[in-house]
């Protein structure tokens, strides 16, 4: 009930639900009350409630309701936890007040809880000064808190101690050349050794603090001081091992120990890119090279873990002598462990362009003998990832793949890694897996420059995975149509893969109809308006699907597949019909120019007048396509439009109606029109070839286009009222013969 009330008042505060006087005069009382409370986690939950109250609250209400009883309290006094929360509460204000306000009120009741009997106390308000500090400025800060920070650095407990060290790295750029020379220095370098000695738990914050702190310093620095504490830091990477053959061996110490020990060494690999600027990178092979390959050597799982982590940035500093690390780059691609791994692959790809193109600081030769040697690495810690549990260490190798041909060479990808994506795609369980197989799969391909071995991986795709005889391998090949038409340009697609693809709208698992439905969208975007073929084959494949498709989960997605697919229909002929209006306007002008010249402007206007005239056709044309079109969509989308239909239209409904297999009992032919299908279809392709007409194939024609394009053929008009005449009468006949 204490923490859900600290929690509620704090957000009444913040969200400004009563006026600041009525929180001072009650909520804010009670608040104050029970930091006394007699149980630490209650007494906590309120202190952080004031703490987070003292930035919304006036200036004036903090010092008479918070600061005047906090200096009117002898300190001595009070319980510790009360001194902690003083210690906290003074942090906290400090940064409202002027620093003259600081100066003369609170430095007093600082400097006495940092000279506190207990060490808790001291400890707390050691880390408060960094506040403080900023708080006061710079003016006062080397009189008033550096002589505090140097006595508590020499603090008999390591608590202190470290609270000290901290503060003193965090407060660095406050101090000036001088006081970094000749107090800093001095002091860091006594609490360093004083660590070494025997001090493990300071030496741990120390490690991690270490990076900081040198570049700190650096500019302070002499030569020799400078090499002290390189010299320092390659100790603590060494901690607790002992060198034999080359090799890092644990030195049998307490379990305990032994875990300071390794995370000791696990801070020096987090902080060794900055010790490698701190050193200069020019000097790494002489004086960083041997503590760097320890430390990849390291038998501590979590050591090998952080230095892979930071491995790009090292490369990264070295720059042209990035080749000095490369048998690092080779130990920790083959580790053991797929933590180490794992950290490696986060950069992996970055890692590996650098290596290979900076790489010619050795001779000409090195950069070679690096490459023979890191493929056979990348083929190891695939296979390591694939036999193990760890499906996204896997995955996210794959990915790192997808650089290699900027890495290696086409034939080396070729004879080393293709193979391996086609046998992962086809026999891995895993789907994320796969899916990025085929990804890799179709970067190498975009890439390869050889044609045999182009037509090669054509043909095996078609083969396994196009004509696979599992149906997870015509999916995947579904998933590579979907990539490679992002890679890809649109005319290689539709050499190549547009046809297979078209080919699974007759597969007997509905799950690869179905995705083919879903991407027929996407498979339209790639064809080109005059590449009537392909159109008359997407045409073929949708009737295929509208006559036969039973599975309902592909019905609704083919029911928005048309719809998706007339509308496109719709804006790509206004775009061709613009280029061609253009083009004609062109080639009129230019002609209009011959004429001129010639003097015979008679046969020019009458050019003219011929062009605008054709061009008026063929946009009414366009308009009544397009209006069929929309309401065809409109039928699709729930709301059917019931045309008045004439007999020849009611003969051809009854005829195709039949001619149709399963169209009475189908789902998919809810509507008036459905039936209709494959006598549009066959108008369509009669009225694309005749000049008025637009020039690209239509997927779905309506009742109203059927009749807007009988009117505008007159003779097939004639044609089909005969054949409905003759139908009627045979009709007729056969009644006559049942009476």
């Amino acid at each position: 009930m204490q923490l859900a009330a600290a929690g509620s008042f704090l957000t009444i505060l913040q969200d400004d639900i009563v006026l600041i006087q009525t929180h001072t005069h009650s909520i804010l009382q009670i608040v104050l009350l029970n930091l006394d409370h007699r149980d630490t986690v209650v007494s906590s939950a309120w202190l952080e409630t004031l703490l987070s109250a003292i930035d919304a609250l006036p200036k004036e209400t903090i010092r008479q309701e918070i600061l005047s009883p906090l200096l009117s309290k002898h300190q001595l006094s009070q319980s510790i936890p009360a001194r902690l929360a003083s210690c906290r509460i003074l942090g906290k204000v400090v940064g409202k007040f002027e620093s003259s306000i600081v100066k003369k009120d609170l430095l007093p009741l600082i400097r006495s809880l940092c000279q506190d009997v207990e060490y808790e106390v001291r400890a707390c308000m050691c880390r408060q000064l960094e506040n403080i500090t900023r708080g006061i400025g710079l003016d006062h800060t080397k009189g008033e808190v550096l002589p505090e920070l140097v006595e508590l650095a020499q603090d008999e407990a390591s608590t202190v101690r470290l609270a000290a060290f901290d503060t003193i790295i965090n407060l660095l750029e406050m101090f000036d050349s001088d006081d970094r020379t000749c107090v800093i220095f001095p002091l860091v370098k006594a609490f360093c050794e004083k660590c070494f000695k025997g001090d493990e738990a300071v030496l741990a914050s120390l490690s991690f603090q270490y990076g900081k702190l040198c570049h700190g310093l650096s500019e302070s620095f002499t030569d020799e001081q400078h090499l002290w504490f390189l010299e320092f830091y390659k100790k603590l990477c060494c901690l607790g091992l002992q060198h034999e053959n080359g090799h890092c061996e644990s030195q049998p110490y307490p379990l305990e120990l032994e875990n300071k020990y390794a995370l000791v060494r696990r801070n020096c690999a987090y902080n060794f890119p900055a010790i490698v600027l701190f050193a200069d990178p020019n000097h790494f092979l002489s004086e960083l090279y041997r503590t760097f390959s320890s430390l990849c050597h390291d038998p501590e799982i979590s050591v090998r873990r952080t230095a892979a982590g930071g491995f790009h940035e090292v490369v990264k500093l070295l720059g042209p002598n990035v080749h000095y690390i490369h048998k690092e780059l080779i130990t920790l691609l083959q580790d053991d462990s797929l933590e180490v791994l794992d950290a490696l692959l986060n950069n992996l790809q970055e890692t590996l362009e650098l290596a290979t193109s900076r790489g010619e600081g050795a001779g000409p030769e090195s950069k070679q003998v690096n490459i023979q040697d890191l493929v056979p690495a990348l083929v190891a810690a695939e296979q390591k990832a694939a036999s193990s549990l760890h499906w996204r260490v896997h995955e996210k190798l794959l990915q790192c793949y997808s650089c290699l041909p900027r890495v290696i060479s086409g034939d080396q990808i070729y004879f080393r890694f293709f193979q391996r994506m086609f046998s992962i795609i086809t026999t891995n369980n895993v789907l994320p897996v796969q899916r990025e197989a085929v990804r890799t799969l179709c970067v190498f391909l975009r890439y390869n420059r050889k044609q045999e071995q182009r037509q090669e991986i054509m043909s095996k795709i078609k083969q396994d995975l196009a004509q696979g005889r599992s149906y997870w391998n015509r999916l995947r090949f579904l998933d590579l149509c979907d990539i490679t038409i992002d890679l890809f340009s649109k005319s290689y697609f539709c050499k190549h893969f547009l046809i297979p693809a078209l080919e699974l709208v007759s597969d007997p698992v509905a799950n690869v109809r179905y995705k083919l439905c879903y991407m027929l969208p996407k498979l339209r975007s790639t064809i080109r308006p005059t590449e009537k073929h392909l159109l008359q084959q997407l045409e073929f494949c949708v009737r295929k699907l509208l006559c036969r498709e039973k599975d309902k989960d592909v019905v609704v997605t083919l029911r928005k597949t048309v719809l998706e697919l007339d509308k496109m229909d719709i804006t790509e002929p206004e775009l061709l019909e613009r280029q061609q209006s253009e083009a004609k306007l062109a080639g009129d002008k230019q002609s209009e120019k011959k004429q001129r010249e010639s003097k015979s402007g008679l046969s020019g206007s009458k050019g003219m007048s011929g062009t605008l005239s054709g061009a008026s056709s063929s946009s009414s044309s366009g308009k009544e396509m397009r209006r069929a079109k929309l309401a065809r969509s409109r039928s699709l989308s729930g709301h059917p439009t019931t045309p008045k239909m004439t007999n020849s239209d009611k003969t051809l409904k009854l005829k195709d109606s039949g001619s149709c297999p399963g169209s009475g009992k189908s789902p998919m032919l809810p509507l008036n029109d459905d039936n209709l299908r494959p006598h549009h279809f066959n108008v369509a392709s009669s009225i694309s070839s005749t000049p008025s007409s637009s020039s690209m194939p239509v997927l779905i024609r309506s009742n109203t286009s059927s009749s807007v394009d009988h009117r505008s053929n007159g003779n097939k008009d004639t044609q089909s009222r005969k054949l409905s005449v003759q139908r009627k009468s045979n009709s007729f006949g056969m009644q006559s013969g049942r009476e």
